[in-house]
């Protein structure tokens, strides 16, 4: 906990800020809502592209996964150094420096020559962008009053939603019409204006007083997050427990994980993972649910791309612009959330949503590989309704009991659990899809055999044969394709359940207490 000096220099800054003019407050919001559709859009714009660039590196699938995964990563580990970097150096220039260095890394990305560069680019990407989304936000509630909270978390929600569902979109009309490098090169000009705006619309609320840096748990939490990232990438390639290097990575992942946890219990100097941050219901339960909400975000934004380009032949382009009715579903959420947001129980908008998502993931278990383009539209827009519904109010539940003095560092644990359920989310969902295709694949090629009346003429296409070379092939082509379509629905199965699971959680919320008029006090 800060000195009650350095609370009473946060409540004059957050009161400076919140009681500024209406014209700083527009053009702050604009730059740093730019700055959050910039790097989420960066968490799924390379998707659509990944075939191309997996041709044009000439890599496996496991390989170029890392291209998606090296990203959130990296975004997750650098995330629980938001806040003490804030509070050293200053909100305003930590958000600079991660707005250069994005830019900078996104250049570098479009001029990777390998892919082991084009990973250590996107590394340093996620390690820049880290800061952007819980800065972004702990700004937007530093420059608000209380009572206008909800709708600038509705307008903060659209930048931060918006991202990853618009990043496929753009993503494949600029592989289609350009190369795959541009998917990283279309930051340059965003960066640049986002910088310009911070530089000079926000202002600097560094303090001389700051809790020194716990880099112990830092250090385990980071460790023990990418031996799992390593373990869930590589576990279905390397058969799981019966690989030494899948059970080093294990185990290496639960000891930190456990000194972590030990260390923070225990421990009496300042963590960025405040003991007492955790004994608020609200914001526990809010986290909690973020790491769920961003397994289902990421786990479909990484399936369904993949899913129309290779077993549907939809060009890049139009995978790319089917994905768009989520944000067009999304946008209509936030905008009707921003309206009664504080007229409605926040409990009751985040079940709708947590529901309606449910039902999308139900109607993707409809998927077949003769389906036409309106089963796809219409549950990607009842998904993006869903998430908008859930995501804004959430944010505004859990941080509604949590005391100001630990805004900044409850905004980066808030984005946290959301980029691990998104890694974490990212790699389950590619290594259930890998190993049930192996396995229906196995289920359904023994049924093919020459004492099967329904594996010859006329039932079998005249191009399958099971006695010609050329034939069996074509048959095991189509074999795998059905199996992959089935290892598809299974994961919008499981994802489905997951969801249902996560229900009884807003049971744990209670409802934001009404926001105070007039300026705002930081609390100890």
């Amino acid at each position: 906990m800060r000195s009650a000096g350095t609370a009473v220099e946060s409540a004059a800054s957050f009161g400076e800020e919140a009681s500024g003019p209406r014209v700083n407050r527009v053009a702050i919001t604009a730059s740093i809502t730019c700055a959050t559709i910039m790097q989420g859009v960066d968490t799924t714009i390379a998707n659509v592209a990944l075939p191309h660039i997996q041709g044009s590196f000439s890599c496996s699938q496991d390989q170029i996964a890392w291209v998606v995964t090296s990203y959130i990563v990296a975004a997750a580990i650098m995330t629980p150094l938001t806040g003490w970097l804030a509070g050293r150096l200053g909100i305003k220039w930590v958000f600079f420096s991660s707005v250069v260095g994005f830019t900078i890394a996104s250049a570098l990305c479009g001029a990777a020559a390998t892919l082991i560069q084009l990973v250590l680019y996107r590394v340093l990407q996620g390690l820049c962008g880290a800061a952007l989304v819980p800065l972004s936000q702990s700004v937007l509630l530093r420059s608000n009053p209380p009572e206008r909270h909800g709708r600038a978390m509705a307008i903060w929600g659209i930048g931060t939603m918006l991202g990853p569902i618009i990043g496929p979109c753009l993503g494949g009309w600029l592989t289609d019409n350009f190369t795959w490098r541009w998917v990283f090169l279309i930051n340059l000009p965003v960066g640049v204006l986002c910088a310009l705006g911070i530089v000079v619309f926000i202002h600097d609320d560094r303090h001389g007083h700051r809790d020194r840096f716990d880099f112990f748990g830092f250090g385990t939490l980071s460790i023990a997050v990418g031996a799992v990232q390593m373990m869930l990438d590589r576990g279905e390639l390397k058969d799981w427990f019966g690989s030494t290097e899948i059970w080093v990575e294990a185990t290496v992942a639960a000891l930190c994980f456990y000194l972590f946890v030990v260390h923070t219990a225990t421990t009496s100097a300042s963590s960025f993972l405040n003991r007492s941050m955790l004994k608020d219901a609200n914001f526990t339960a809010g986290i909690i649910l973020m790491f769920f909400v961003g397994i289902i975000l990421n786990g479909t934004m990484v399936l369904l791309p993949t899913m129309m380009q290779v077993l549907m032949n939809y060009p890049v382009v139009t995978a790319g612009f089917v994905m768009a009715p989520r944000g067009i579903g999304t946008l209509i959420s936030m905008i009707l959330v921003a309206r009664i947001i504080g007229k409605i129980d926040t409990r009751i908008i985040i079940f709708c949503g947590l529901a309606l998502t449910a039902a999308s993931l139900w109607q993707m278990t409809g998927f077949s590989l003769y389906m036409d383009m309106r089963l796809l539209l219409i549950s990607g827009t009842l998904q993006g309704i869903g998430l908008g519904f859930v995501f804004t109010p959430l944010s505004v539940a859990a941080f509604s009991t949590l005391s100001r003095t630990h805004l900044t560092q409850g905004t980066a644990i808030f984005s946290l659990m959301r980029n691990i359920g998104g890694s974490v989310g990212v790699s389950i969902v590619e290594a259930l899809f890998v190993e049930n295709t192996q396995v229906i694949h196995s289920s359904l090629i023994q049924h093919i055999r020459p004492d099967n009346p329904l594996a010859r003429a006329p039932y079998l296409g005249a191009r399958y044969s099971l006695s010609d070379v050329h034939g069996v092939a074509a048959l095991n082509a189509e074999v795998t394709r059905q199996a992959q379509m089935i290892a598809y629905i299974n994961d919008f199965y499981f994802m489905g359940i997951m969801i249902l699971l996560t229900l009884p959680l807003i049971l744990l919320l209670r409802r934001p207490r009404a926001a105070a008029k007039g300026p705002a006090v930081a609390l100890d």
